[in-house]
């Protein structure tokens, strides 16, 4: 598949590192960016690069526009006369609507796409928007991101919790590697070995969850001994407002 990804900032530079390391999908790949270091890194990953966005579409089959969100607008309408309709096009752009995106390019299909940066080391979560695609172009989309971790279609109106859930919630799973990182400093651990400690924890209950099935209290509930230290320590963040402060941050995202 010849794919061409204009911007290669924090999210078009990850999203092309991911499609360089997988091994599911033959890619060849081009890269347009305006930054000359952004450039060098990725032809030295062994993609193509260039400056100019319309010569980075040429003859390709997948077009990913990865923009801050109000360059969207001018990096559209600049391609939008070299897009063949042929082409698919992958804006990815947190709050901008497809009816502008149709607006500015005159198509009658394209695709809303949210990964996370996770997608550099193929275990993004992604939200993928269908807008007047074919279930064939749309399982063809699909299948890629796939490549690059789990994907969930959509619908437009629940892109933006997807973000705040998926996108956001890394920063929000990090914040927490890092609490329980300096707490573990605190109990005694050096900096280094706390961090690995915990991420190594969290790792472990993802794949508990995931090897299961069983909802999140279950597993609680086999570790929580009665009148033990696990849930004398849950209680303790509980009244602190564990629960309701990640409730508040998530809903946060969307206002």
């Amino acid at each position: 598949m010849k794919i061409a990804i204009i911007g290669a900032g924090a999210m078009g530079g990850t999203t092309a590192s991911g499609l360089l390391k997988q091994r599911e999908i033959n890619v060849e790949l081009t890269i347009s960016d305006p930054v000359d270091s952004t450039r060098e890194k990725f032809a030295a990953l062994g993609a193509e690069v260039t400056v100019n966005n319309s010569e980075a579409i040429r003859n390709k089959d997948l077009v990913m526009v990865v923009v801050k969100p109000w360059l969207v607008e001018q990096v559209l309408k600049e391609i939008s006369p070299s897009l063949a309709e042929s082409q698919t096009l992958v804006v990815i752009a947190a709050g901008v609507p497809s009816a502008k995106i149709l607006e500015w390019t005159s198509r009658t299909r394209t695709f809303l796409a949210i990964p996370n940066i996770a997608i550099a080391e193929l275990a993004s979560m992604t939200f993928l928007v269908p807008i007047g695609a074919s279930d064939a172009e749309t399982a063809c989309v699909k299948g890629l991101f796939d490549a690059l971790g789990t994907t969930l279609i959509t619908d437009e109106q629940h892109l933006a919790a997807g973000t705040t859930l998926a996108s956001c919630g890394i920063a929000y799973a990090l914040r927490y590697i890092r609490a329980a990182s300096e707490g573990g400093v605190e109990l005694g651990f050096k900096a280094n070995d706390a961090k690995h400690i915990v991420m190594q924890t969290v790792e472990g209950a993802v794949r508990l969850l995931s090897a299961t099935g069983m909802h999140s209290e279950q597993v609680i509930d086999m570790v929580t001994t009665p009148g033990g230290v696990t849930i004398k320590g849950l209680n303790e963040m509980e009244h602190a407002g564990f629960t309701s402060a990640v409730i508040r941050g998530l809903k946060a995202g969307l206002k």
